[in-house]
């Protein structure tokens, strides 16, 4: 088994070899790819020093069973082929082919028999605002089919990415000391403030996000789900949240709700409010599952169920869900 990581020096790329590391993926050679700037470069990995290679249009994919891409959506499709054409699995985290109809878009937790189907070697890993909803979706999908959700996120700067987690500090530090702020990763100060805005508007007003979890999650669930979002970056560091109103086609109870979110696949049930028990990004930053907690009946649907999930957004979000791809793959082979 020969691996490769793609984007090693980023934020999601550290994470794929925490992730590796911590379930103990199985593999006989690891490649670590950066760009010219990160070339060179040294990471120890179980004891083992292992120097970043410069991606380039070469063979140097030949040999690699599964390939961990976080470099970016321009560098994936300028890549792709060379990455893929030895026979390599491109497992991507952009959202460069996410939408496309020859390439599955896959949370092992809700569709892993999709992962099968891979005409040109490459699977998108999903939005990780999409991928922590659609879990927590699963478990209520089975007990009633789910017509439309209206959700609001609450997205940690971990979003976007390691540099944006250290001008979240830097402003919180500059702000403190009476100096002004630095802003570059975001459209406005994020320290002491909540910004309406993750992505780029589109022509319906909605930004690019929250048209991530309106086709995505149609994608992933197979489904003709409605999603209707409001993303929103707070400042907290890492780990996303997200209120939910869910409509089902019948009506479900708190009980029926809480014990399907207790049972489901990657999910915990944290809700106990008279104990003041409830999941919190500040507590869940690094833990793998999709925590759910307020679970109540919505007041103005019969049909309706509301909750709140809190998910990591570098871990579930994004590396553990594209290794727990290949780890199915792995453990269940195509027939």
């Amino acid at each position: 088994m020969k691996i490769a990581i793609v984007g090693v020096s980023g934020a999601v790329g550290q994470e794929f070899l925490r992730v590796l590391d911590e379930r103990n993926f199985p593999f006989d050679e690891l490649v670590l790819f950066g760009s010219a700037r990160s070339a060179g470069q040294v990471y120890t990995f179980r004891g083992v020093d292992y120097v970043v290679k410069e991606l380039q249009h070469n063979d140097d994919f030949k040999g690699v069973d599964y390939a961990f891409v976080s470099a970016g959506g321009g560098v994936s499709k300028d890549y792709a082929e060379t990455i893929t054409k030895h026979g390599a699995i491109m497992i991507d985290n952009s959202s460069a082919f996410r939408m496309d109809n020859d390439v599955p878009l896959v949370v092992p937790e809700v569709n892993p028999t999709d992962a099968y189907n891979t005409p040109r070697n490459i699977i998108a890993n999903p939005n990780c605002t999409t991928i922590q909803m659609v879990v927590a979706l699963k478990a209520i999908e089975n007990l009633s089919h789910i017509k439309r959700v209206h959700a609001s996120t609450y997205q940690a700067a971990s979003g976007a990415g390691a540099s944006a987690m250290a001008e979240l500090y830097e402003q919180y530090r500059q702000v403190l000391a009476g100096e002004e702020p630095t802003v570059e990763k975001f459209a406005y100060q994020l320290a002491f403030n909540v910004i309406p805005q993750i992505d780029v508007f589109t022509d319906n007003g909605y930004t690019k996000e929250e048209m991530k979890m309106y086709n995505e999650t149609q994608k992933i669930m197979h489904s003709d789900i409605q999603v209707s979002a409001m993303c929103v970056r707070v400042p907290a560091l890492r780990s996303h949240s997200q209120a939910l109103w869910i409509e089902t086609e019948q009506p479900l109870t708190v009980e029926q709700v809480r014990e399907a979110i207790a049972g489901g696949e990657g999910l915990v049930l944290m809700d106990n409010p008279a104990e003041k028990e409830y999941p919190m990004p500040l507590f869940l930053a690094g833990a793998d599952p999709v925590y759910v907690g307020r679970i109540r009946k919505d007041l103005t649907n019969p049909c309706g169920i509301t909750l709140w999930v809190v998910g990591d957004q570098i871990k579930k979000g994004a590396a553990l869900n594209a290794v727990q791809i290949a780890e199915f793959l792995i453990k269940n082979p195509k027939k």
